[in-house]
């Protein structure tokens, strides 16, 4: 057998674990403010992958080592709209001495492949990979045109990313009307009859902002009743703890209708603790979903213990629902009281489409056909994607990174936490199903 036929003879099933395994490799931690390595080098291996198999892929750097990387593969029938398989190639950041195993490493063990990005989202990069690979090497044209794009940045926005891209460069997405990316696709086993695929259909928009209180600078052994910290503290701590009002949105209404059918009882969300504890493993992902959030990740102020600081700085992540930023704000506003200044570091609208259509339709019988037990369901993302900038150019997005979980794995926990890991079945398992989906799309 000849080397050239060696390679037509990998399939995408036999190359998605080394794959993600080498994606993981790539140390691209982006910190927010440009000082991490950036994606340069994994946008240049991802091209050379891709041009292994016959593509034209281009480079797009934003800024210094901030890199993405877009090709388009001709289909069939190219009057058709076409679809984007979008995906980011950007990390946050892991310290290894809390990791069993380096998170860049892209070590396998336990079944898994482990390192930061396994599911955030490296996997779905090398499936995607893994099936245009295997397409290409055996001739296999996708139905229609289809844009592939690993993008830079999504961690802390996009800005350096798909932003860049949609203001810049959104030629590159001519006939583009449907797009799947991450946060979707993934298994929640209710039990041996039935296992629920969950579909991204919605997600929160957010408000990072910065929180500001000035005060009066002095001397720390004085009695000082204008202290910026004490009062930046207790604005941050009603914030905090603050529970925002429940507000159910219709993708929430029908994810909670379908899993109540599912596991054959009435969920009531209206009743979060009993609600929340009938989701097992996903829980962190729906509890979000539910109302409003805001939480303090960040404080800052003084330089020295016995000087009263003149300012003190705070930042919350807010995300809001669909149709509900104007409430979220007010909440804030309330919450934060009149001394403090509240600045917009970062916003990008909340999204919502409906479950309905010949993608979804495609989705459900890729599904199917690998799992006979599937059915796809919607559900709201907590966080955000890329998809809300190329909803600016009226590309409807989904999450659709298809997974088949074991039921015991802390999958909402992989997201950012330490330990990520992704199973090497369930990549396997994603290259058959999003290849099955390309077909049917």
């Amino acid at each position: 057998m000849s080397e050239t036929d060696t390679a037509r003879s990998v399939t995408g099933q036999d190359e998605v674990v080394d794959l993600c395994r080498e994606l993981i490799r790539f140390d691209t931690s982006n910190y927010g403010d440009h000082s991490g390595p950036g994606e340069r080098k994994a946008a240049e291996w991802v091209a050379e992958k891709l041009a292994e198999v016959g593509l034209e892929p281009k480079i797009y750097e934003s800024h210094p080592g901030r890199a993405s990387t877009v090709a388009r593969i001709e289909g069939e029938d190219p009057s058709r709209p076409a679809l984007l398989i979008h995906g980011h190639l950007d990390v946050v950041p892991a310290n290894a001495a809390d990791w069993t195993h380096d998170p860049f490493s892209g070590e396998i063990a336990d079944g898994c492949v482990w390192g930061r990005g396994a599911v955030d989202m490296k996997d779905m990069d090398a499936m995607t990979l893994a099936v245009v690979r295997d397409r290409l090497r055996s001739g296999r044209r996708p139905p229609r045109d289809i844009v592939v794009a690993f993008l830079a940045d999504e961690e802390a926005g996009g800005t350096y990313g798909a932003r860049h891209l949609v203001d810049n460069h959104p030629e590159l997405f001519e006939g583009v009307t449907e797009a799947i990316s991450e946060v979707g696709g993934f298994s929640f086993t209710v039990n041996d009859q039935r296992r629920l695929y969950l579909i991204q259909t919605a997600e929160k928009g957010m408000h990072w902002m910065k929180l500001t209180v000035a005060g009066t600078a002095g001397h720390g052994s004085m009695i000082h009743r204008d202290n910026a910290i004490t009062e930046l503290s207790e604005a941050v701590a009603r914030v905090g703890r603050h529970t925002f009002p429940v507000r159910v949105t219709k993708t929430t209404r029908a994810f909670l209708d379908e899993l109540g059918d599912a596991l054959g009882t009435e969920l009531d969300p209206e009743d979060m603790q009993a609600t929340i504890a009938r989701l097992g493993g996903i829980a962190k992902l729906i509890g979000a979903t539910l109302s409003n959030t805001a939480n303090p990740t960040q404080l800052s102020a003084g330089y020295k213990v016995n000087v009263i600081p003149g300012e003190a700085t705070a930042h919350i992540d807010g995300r809001f629902l669909p149709g509900h930023e104007e409430e979220f704000l007010a909440d804030l506003d309330r919450l934060l009281g009149p001394n403090v200044r509240r600045e917009d570091v970062h916003t990008d609208k909340a999204l919502e489409t409906g479950f309905d259509g010949d993608l979804v339709e495609a989705m459900q019988s890729a599904l199917l056909a690998e799992d006979p037990t599937a059915k796809a369901i919607p559900y709201m993302l907590s966080g955000g994607t890329d998809a809300k900038s190329f909803d600016d150019l009226g590309i409807r997005g989904f999450g659709f990174a298809p997974l088949k979980l074991p039921p015991e794995l802390d999958f909402a926990g992989m997201f950012h936490g330490v330990d990520e890991r992704v199973p090497v079945d369930g990549l396997r398992f994603g290259v058959r199903v999003l290849d099955r989906f390309i077909d049917a799309s």
